[in-house]
């Protein structure tokens, strides 16, 4: 059975030139699945919403899945590992979170609603979490407490911003490395 990439964008989705879907573009040629979970509002989420989509993409795919989130995707895991069932969790072999932002951040927007992290345990599942020093959604600080408390690996890609589509990755071959491990049938 195949495992699955799922893509977890965060506000108003991601971009051609965002790594998320440069991904889902060279899947294919990867030889592996990527899909972007869609949602319904990229504009004004609220985060019980976005996680039941998330669960319902997780237990339509009959093997296990690799999650790759980005900003607001990231705090879905944390909201999924306490309110899933166990069997939704299992499923999980992996999550990359990249850019987590900090729900009490200045400029986080305000009309996302239920976003801030919940679980202060880790994760029944592997995590990594990336960050830049000079995220203007989520400090270094903020991103450091979401690995610690979740158990996750942290890097630190230095100077990158928000580790999106702007800040020069293209088809960052460094990250999609991380997977690796989570997409082989072992």
């Amino acid at each position: 059975m195949t495992t699955r990439v799922l893509t977890l964008p965060g506000y108003q989705n991601s971009g051609s030139a965002h790594w998320q879907t440069r991904w889902e573009q060279r899947a294919t040629e990867r030889g592996t699945h990527v899909e972007r979970v869609q949602q319904a509002d990229w504009d004004a989420p609220v985060c019980a919403d976005w996680a039941a989509v998330l669960i319902q993409a997780i237990t339509a795919h009959d093997g296990q899945v690799v999650i790759a989130a980005h900003s607001w995707g990231c705090l879905l895991p944390a909201h999924i590992a306490r309110h899933a069932d166990a069997d939704v969790l299992v499923k999980i072999k992996g999550a990359l979170l990249v850019a987590p932002p900090d729900p009490a951040g200045v400029i986080f927007p305000s009309t996302a609603s239920g976003f801030s992290p919940e679980v202060n345990e880790p994760f029944p599942f592997k995590s990594i979490v990336i960050a830049s020093n000079n995220d203007e959604y989520g400090s270094i600080d903020f991103a450091q407490n979401c690995a610690h408390n979740w158990g996750s690996e942290l890097i630190n890609l230095g100077a990158r911003g928000h580790i999106n589509g702007e800040s020069g990755l293209a088809d960052w071959p460094e990250a999609w490395s991380l997977l690796m491990p989570w997409l082989s049938n072992k």
